[in-house]
């Protein structure tokens, strides 16, 4: 089996539509895929009605956390989307995106970037607006010539000239939600030093004390020696380890299937799991 636990769609800051994502999961030939965007679940419905036969969808979310002024990802699967207290939570920092983009707007025109709220808005469409719809800007303006470039301290990094902080939540705050919502969480690239500072590796272990499932290891943003390192604490502290691609579509350069979760895991996942179940594909239709 290949499984990818990681992907992002046009509901937040992906450019391939949910239907989209999950045929293109198909032909790169994944058996398992998860969408998983940033604080929302709006893509679900569509991934789901485009499911091709073959292919399993496990619905998710990545949550915006942030532990003593550092910013981190909690990936949140097979939770009820509809539990009201981990629903009210997403979105109020799903309401918190917009003034923070225009906020970034703002600091970017300060640096001389002609950027603006228009032109972040089309690109965003009907996505949860956020870093990577602005970095798109910049390229669009030539200021950068990639996305990630933009992720530096001379643009978007945290703590970069123009970032500005969000709501974020508590990621012990987050485990219990999720766990409250019969979901499972799993700290994406807790290790990824190029987008900013990153999380204590103590503070992973006292996440996982207080129910956290598993850390992300294998990803695009660690390299071999962080990947050992962080299977060393998973075993050290009991968390399970997965792999993904992160998978943005054209706005980053990893690919479906990049990297991926061992079937032994993902079952330990479905079966912690109680808000939801993987969705197997039924053929589909077109959307």
């Amino acid at each position: 089996m290949r499984i990818d636990l990681h992907t992002h769609s046009t509901a937040s800051d992906g450019t391939d539509s949910p239907a989209e994502l999950v045929r293109n999961a198909a032909a790169s030939g994944l058996d398992v895929v998860a969408l998983t965007d940033h604080d929302t679940t709006r893509g679900h419905a569509e991934a789901v009605a485009a499911l091709p036969e073959g292919l399993t969808l496990v619905t998710g979310a990545e949550l915006s956390c942030r532990l003593d002024g550092v910013s981190m990802h909690m990936l949140a699967y097979l939770f009820d989307p509809e539990e009201p207290a981990l629903l009210a939570e997403r979105e109020l920092v799903r309401d918190d995106r917009v003034p923070r983009a225009k906020g970034m707007i703002a600091k970017l025109n300060e640096l001389g970037v002609p950027v603006t709220w228009e032109q972040v808005a089309r690109i965003a469409g009907d996505g949860s607006v956020g870093r990577p719809h602005i970095a798109t800007a910049l390229v669009e303006l030539g200021v950068v010539p990639t996305v990630s470039d933009a992720f530096t301290e001379d643009w978007l990094a945290n703590d970069g000239r123009a970032y500005v902080d969000k709501h974020e939540t508590d990621p012990f705050e987050a485990i219990r939600l999720v766990k409250s919502a019969g979901g499972v969480t799993v700290f994406a690239h807790p290790a990824a030093a190029k987008r900013g500072q990153t999380v204590p590796e103590a503070a992973i272990a006292k996440l996982a004390e207080a129910g956290l499932d598993g850390i992300e290891v294998d990803h695009m943003d660690h390299d071999p020696a962080t990947r050992e390192r962080l299977r060393g604490l998973a075993a050290d502290v009991g968390l399970l380890t997965t792999g993904s691609s992160d998978y943005h579509g054209s706005r980053k350069t990893c690919v479906l299937g990049e990297y991926t979760t061992d079937p032994e895991v993902y079952g330990e996942i479905t079966r912690r799991a109680t808000g939801a179940f993987p969705v197997p594909g039924a053929g589909g239709h077109s959307v």
